[in-house]
């Protein structure tokens, strides 16, 4: 059901807390629209100040000059075109965002993307992949747990990563970029741009006219252009720096750049469907496993007159009172593991010689 609040061109929102999705739309409205259902919204109102909690999905229209604190999202989220500050304690699913001013976030357990940012960016903590292209202010990223892709930032970027960075830039004068990876680190800029970079990875690569670099260089100092601005780059794996606009597309071989591909605006999208085809492929393994099982189990049956006998892979398991298993000639694999289980679960075993044969799979007593 729909609701309708007055509070002015430059309200201020706090949301306590949204148990489901969340979409919030500025507007050139002056009133706020609110849909959800009745029995799953409170509001109360003071002035200008709007507080809402709501245990379901909500979705907003919001005068765009609207100030916005937001406590916790249990889904997914999308923002845009609100250009009052926002502030987000934590959400448990995605959040995009598109056409924001100021944007701080505690933490974000899911994918992050930002177009169209006006203003700066504050992530304390994000625990999956990171997409932020064309961005006016400042870029400060304290944690990202996977990978970053980043385009178009016209303000410094501070940046720590778990694993794999693109970097898009076009350095500004006076502006300073620092970025750590764990893995590797793909830095891209026009043929004239100026900075001086420092660099230290396990491989440095310079993809660069009038650049040689030694082989093999594991750190590296030089000066691009005018040197006007500072680019400093640590990474774990390696570092590839180049001022071709297809670079990506040619990095095969160099970290999971070729995956993520430079269609940025499409970064969320891919992410979400490669995690769907690995899902499938775990479950279609895990569907073969089980079906495997059964057909030791009824040979077993048939064979065992009396004895719970079962033949898995290296194993020859007798389930008799006086049976011991024999140990391992190498690591077990995860169709063994699933075969006692199995049996456990239809009731073949008692769970005290599950437990036994599983102490002893991993090299127990």
């Amino acid at each position: 059901m729909s609701q309708t609040i007055s509070a002015g061109r430059t309200p201020t929102i706090r949301i306590s807390s949204i148990g489901g999705d969340l979409s919030f739309v500025g507007w050139e409205g002056d009133d706020i629209l609110l849909k959800a259902d009745d029995d799953e919204l409170t509001i109360s109102q003071d002035g200008d100040e709007v507080n809402l909690v709501c245990s379901d999905d909500l979705s907003m229209r919001v005068p765009k000059a609207a100030t916005v604190f937001i406590d916790n999202i249990g889904g997914d989220a999308s923002i845009r075109g609100v250009m009052g500050d926002i502030e987000l304690k934590s959400i448990g699913g995605d959040l995009s965002m598109r056409d924001v001013y100021n944007v701080a976030i505690e933490s974000v357990h899911a994918d992050f993307s930002l177009r169209g940012g006006k203003g700066n960016l504050y992530i304390r903590k994000a625990d999956s992949d990171v997409s932020i292209r064309d961005v006016d202010g400042h870029i400060t990223l304290d944690s990202i747990s996977d990978d970053l892709a980043l385009r178009d930032v016209r303000g410094n970027v501070s940046a720590n990563v778990g694993e794999d960075v693109v970097l898009y830039l076009n350095p500004q004068p006076g502006n300073t970029y620092t970025v750590n990876a764990g893995d590797d680190i793909l830095l891209v800029m026009p043929p004239k741009a100026g900075a001086v970079l420092n660099m230290s990875a396990d491989e440095i690569n310079i993809d660069w006219d009038g650049v040689d670099l030694e082989e093999d260089a594991t750190n590296a100092s030089m000066t691009l252009g005018d040197g006007s601005a500072s680019i400093t780059l640590s990474a774990g794996g390696d570092i590839r720096v180049s001022n071709r606009s297809d670079a990506g597309e040619s990095a095969e071989d160099f970290g999971n750049f070729a995956a993520m591909g430079m269609d940025w605006s499409g970064f969320g999208d891919r992410i979400s469907r490669r995690v769907e085809q690995a899902t499938e492929r775990a479950q279609r393994k895990i569907e073969a496993a089980n079906r495997r099982v059964e057909q030791k189990v009824r040979e077993a049956e048939r064979r065992g007159r009396g004895k719970a006998v079962l033949e898995v892979g290296r194993w020859n398991w007798d389930f008799s009172p006086k049976g011991v298993p024999m140990p391992p000639k190498s690591k077990v694999s995860d169709e063994e593991r699933l075969t006692i289980l199995k049996m456990l679960q239809e009731k073949k075993i008692t769970a005290e010689d599950a437990e036994k044969l599983l102490s002893a799979l991993e090299g127990g007593s």
